[in-house]
């Protein structure tokens, strides 16, 4: 039986985009990639990425730009 690779949870992704925008990989004012490549990066369905990044959101890690996209926050003090 061929063995499936079990997606990440969304708590699992949280902690890599946090530690992706802390480190500098992804520095302040950087657009992050859309929830449809965030679901495609990761191999999750769109309501997981959807709630990524309203976790990320709610940390004030990131901010969204209705019909623009989703940027690494400017402040990062949090």
């Amino acid at each position: 039986m061929l063995a499936v690779p079990i997606p990440m949870t969304a708590n699992q992704i949280v902690d890599d985009m946090e530690a992706r925008i802390r480190s500098g990989e992804y520095p302040p004012g950087t657009r992050l990639p859309s929830a449809r490549d965030l679901a495609v990066l990761y191999g999750i369905g769109m309501s997981t990425a959807n709630k990524v990044y309203l976790i990320l959101k709610t940390k004030g890690l990131v901010v969204g730009v209705p019909g623009v996209g989703v940027y690494v926050a400017e402040d990062l003090s949090q």
